[in-house]
């Protein structure tokens, strides 16, 4: 009997691990931070160690690792959506942070750091430190999120997804050094603080989607450079900068204002 038990669990365990299609595109969000890695080291590092001066080569595979960042981001957003429709298996929670980690924390982070060591003014040793700073910020924020439940429809803290594009959008802006580096650790503080962002569903799933379309426009124009394609990929980096600051002030508003109408709503109580 005993030996009939364990073929029956031997048999069973292979259903548990069976890939659901939230799961395919789970590890599809994975594949696209490896290649954003590949297109960083071979279209950027690589290069600049050899000596080579092909800037629009460099252009190229710069706006390949972000669209490819962004192409993550779309992956991520639709596991998700897929997952409460159809099903994910038991593997899925942990399939998603581990993409996660590799597409929104290495792929962003090794971005800050090759920036570090081909930007004229840069220093790549205080580069390398931002660049753990924001590995570390999506470690921690990944590790919380699976052990941390908030109130349903927002995160604590913002989403590594966007943590990461607003990163490169830093690096991307061309800003002085100091600037880069205190606007990247500014957004590795927001990812692990405990400031409330909303989960992208329904109109804001849509909007999401619709900025990240246009954002893989413009760094198309960019690296083909079009007339206006490095003004209209600055506006668009910009705009990223300000949406990742403004949230926050927003959240930061409501609930103080949650905390004034308690307040009033708790004298009221006590009045006779």
């Amino acid at each position: 009997m005993p030996e009939a038990d364990e073929v029956d669990e031997e048999e069973e365990m292979p259903l548990s691990l069976r890939l659901s299609i939230a799961d395919t595109l789970t590890l599809g969000n994975a594949t696209c931070g490896f290649m954003a890695v590949y297109f960083t080291t071979t279209g950027i590092l690589i290069p600049h160690l050899t000596g080579s001066q092909e800037s629009g080569m460099a252009r190229n595979s710069a706006a390949t690792a972000v669209i490819l960042m962004l192409c993550a981001a779309v992956f991520d957003l639709f596991d998700g959506l897929v997952a409460r429709k159809l099903r994910s298996s038991p593997m899925g929670a942990e399939l998603d942070n581990l993409s996660d980690l590799i597409s929104f924390g290495l792929a962003p982070a090794y971005f800050v750091l090759v920036y570090g060591m081909v930007a004229d003014d840069a220093q790549q040793r205080v580069a390398a430190v931002g660049a753990i700073v924001v590995l570390l910020a999506v470690v921690l924020r990944l590790a919380r999120f699976s052990c941390v439940t908030v109130k349903d429809g927002t995160f604590q803290g913002m989403p590594s997804p966007f943590g990461a594009l607003t990163v490169v959008s830093i690096v991307l802006l061309e800003l002085p050094f100091v600037a880069t580096l205190m606007a990247i650790l500014g957004t590795a503080w927001l990812m692990v603080s405990r400031v409330e962002y909303p989960k992208p569903r329904g109109r804001l799933a849509v909007a999401m989607l619709s900025w990240i379309v246009l954002s893989m426009g413009l760094l198309t124009s960019w690296a083909f450079d079009a007339p206006g394609g490095q003004l209209l990929l600055q506006t668009g980096c910009a705009l990223q900068l300000v949406t990742g600051a403004v949230i926050p002030l927003f959240a930061t508003a409501r609930r103080v204002n949650n905390f004034r109408d308690n307040r009033r709503e708790a004298r009221a109580a006590q009045l006779p």
